[in-house]
């Protein structure tokens, strides 16, 4: 009889037990469904996150290929003037090169020095006050932001290749301009690649203040989600999932890249 009484109660807990958990996840379940429904579903609001994910894919592109050519540019300017400027004679083409290092260390140090939030506010409210053009407005002052990075990891490689690379390619017949083309940029790139994969992906997730400008970005599509449905942990969780997926898709696809340099090299 004790025995029985003992695995009566047991099996009374153990029923009880899974009522309360089979409830909890049905009930879970169906909470979420509904939340899923609103916040995605219904009235198409998936598509303020699809017109975010295009604004942010447009402008992380451009401001990319912007940012990567002022960064070249102004890495140029910055190693040519730390290489040559002790043997350099005075004149014309030293002070012309001296100039423009000045200009890019301002501009390194003010781009650098302020946040980018600040930096888009200036040139959508400021400098392009009588253009609504948002999108440009993005990809401007993302890829000037991105410039000044871009430069400092360039002209870290472009430091790191031995001096005798341009020796050897002036010994070829090149030209200053033609060797730091040909020979060591090439070397360079191979060199920061991780470094500009890893800016491209901080790039590609600074992008998400550009809805202090009212650009409707990804982040702001999740915004826009929230304030129709009052719910936010649908569309934010949404949103971090579909930048964690990008981030993780550019990181495989970098790490290939880095494979392919480096099998190519053997």
């Amino acid at each position: 009889m004790i025995l029985s009484g003992i695995w009566e109660q047991i099996s009374t807990f153990f029923v009880d037990l899974w009522i309360t958990v089979s409830t909890f996840f049905i009930d879970f379940g169906t909470d979420f469904a509904h939340q899923f429904y609103l916040a995605f579903i219904k009235d198409d609001r998936y598509m303020h996150l699809v017109t975010g994910l295009q604004n942010t894919l447009i402008v992380t592109f451009f401001a990319l290929l912007l940012g990567v050519v002022l960064g070249v540019v102004v890495a140029l300017v910055r190693s040519s003037w730390d290489k040559n400027h002790e043997t350099m004679r005075p004149g014309i083409g030293k002070s012309l090169l001296g100039f423009f290092n000045g200009l890019c260390k301002v501009y390194l140090t003010v781009i650098r020095g302020t946040p980018v939030v600040v930096q888009i506010m200036i040139i959508f409210f400021v400098i392009m006050a009588s253009s609504n053009n948002k999108i440009l407005a993005g990809v401007i002052a993302f890829g000037i932001n991105s410039g000044a990075y871009v430069a400092e990891i360039i002209r870290s490689g472009i430091m790191s290749i031995d001096g005798g690379q341009m020796e050897a390619g002036r010994s070829l017949g090149f030209n200053y301009t033609q060797t730091m083309i040909f020979i060591i940029l090439p070397q360079a790139f191979k060199n920061v690649l991780p470094a500009l994969a890893n800016e491209f992906i901080v790039l590609l997730k600074e992008t998400a203040v550009a809805g202090y400008v009212g650009l409707t970005d990804l982040t702001r599509g999740a915004n826009i989600i929230r304030s129709i449905t009052y719910q936010s942990f649908m569309p934010l969780i949404g949103v971090a999932l579909i930048y964690l997926a990008m981030v993780m898709f550019f990181t495989w696809l970098v790490g290939k890249l880095e494979r392919r340099l480096r099998s190519s090299e053997r």
